[in-house]
């Protein structure tokens, strides 16, 4: 039976590490998570996904601020373990921790690498307009996601799929190709291919000015930056110095006379005609108002008149 010390944070991790624990050729020895963090408005301590399925399972749970140079590191090192397997842990592993297990460290990583290095690789997939994305498997090095890929698994983008749709289809990816992968890599038989450098695109943390839509842009690049940050973060515009989430909707034909950019043009079958760059259109139909309940346009209509919002003026960022 192989030792596993796992890394991970989010619920796309939970779904990786229930693969280990299921598997019977394989011990979790240890996990490692982040820190508990306050949240809500009361600030209530609240573990990682990664930490409440761990303990459910009575396995170590090891949670440093910072892993590098933390008695945590040593502790793991300790346990002897066969391999690290990471998946969304958040923080860099120091390289004497990546070595430290016979077989090393690998990473599973939801990009097809090595296109989108970084944290968001699931985000800038849909933002850009991919049609595919997948997983990648590969050994962990001290330079973020640039180690040898051990194996891949490709899959097809579908126009309805969103952020929180790709999480959960790649968790799922993720786990099979990884429990596919680890029988060579511990029996010695695989054979680990370098990225090209040259081919390398990164995927940044999403900051929040990046949430504020532009819609000089097409209506279908509004529609890609829509669905990659919904549910997280969500994308916003703003409305008489007022800020709007926009849900839903999606690119649409429009008979009417164009008007300025970011202007509501009229509403048709439930939703608010946008005018969007190179005069396409694009239909809102999920939006929430500064202060109030996330509505779709037709529950807004049964207490609005069109007349209230057509010929208003998003601003375009």
């Amino acid at each position: 039976m192989h030792k596993i010390i796992f890394m991970g944070t989010p619920d796309f991790s939970v779904e990786v590490l229930e693969g280990l624990i299921n598997d019977a050729t394989m011990e979790v020895v240890g996990v490692v998570t982040q820190p508990d963090r306050p949240v809500g408005r009361k600030k209530v301590l609240k573990p990682t996904p990664v930490k409440e399925l761990a303990l459910k399972h009575d396995i170590p749970v090891y949670q440093p601020e910072k892993i590098r140079g933390s008695q945590e590191a040593e502790e793991l090192k300790a346990l002897n373990a066969d391999l690290i397997v990471s998946a969304a842990y958040g923080q860099f592993v120091p390289i004497d921790l990546i070595e430290a297990p016979k077989f090393g460290a690998i990473n599973v990583h939801a990009s097809l690498l090595p296109k989108y290095r970084g944290g968001a690789p699931i985000h800038y997939a849909l933002w850009n307009g991919d049609k595919k994305t997948g997983i990648s498997i590969i050994y962990m090095t001290k330079k973020m996601d640039a180690g040898d890929i051990l194996s891949q698994r490709a899959i097809e983008i579908k126009a309805t799929d969103d952020v929180g749709k790709l999480f959960d289809t790649l968790a799922v990816v993720g786990k099979e190709l990884l429990l596919d992968t680890l029988p060579a890599v511990f029996a010695g038989e695989i054979q680990a291919t370098p990225q090209v450098e040259e081919e390398v695109v990164f995927s940044p943390t999403i900051t929040k000015e990046q949430e504020q839509i532009s819609w000089d842009l097409t209506a279908q690049e509004v529609d890609n930056h829509i669905r990659a940050f919904r549910p997280f973060p969500s994308t916003f515009t703003m409305l008489d110095n007022n800020r709007v989430k926009i849900w839903a909707g999606e690119p649409v034909d429009y008979n009417g006379e164009p008007g300025e950019i970011g202007e509501v043009l009229a509403v048709e079958d439930n939703k608010l005609i946008v005018q969007c760059g190179d005069n396409t259109f694009y239909g809102i139909s999920e939006w929430q108002e500064s202060g109030k309940k996330r509505l779709s346009i037709e529950q807004w209509l049964n207490g609005n008149k069109p007349e209230a919002i057509i010929d208003s003026v998003f601003e375009n960022k």
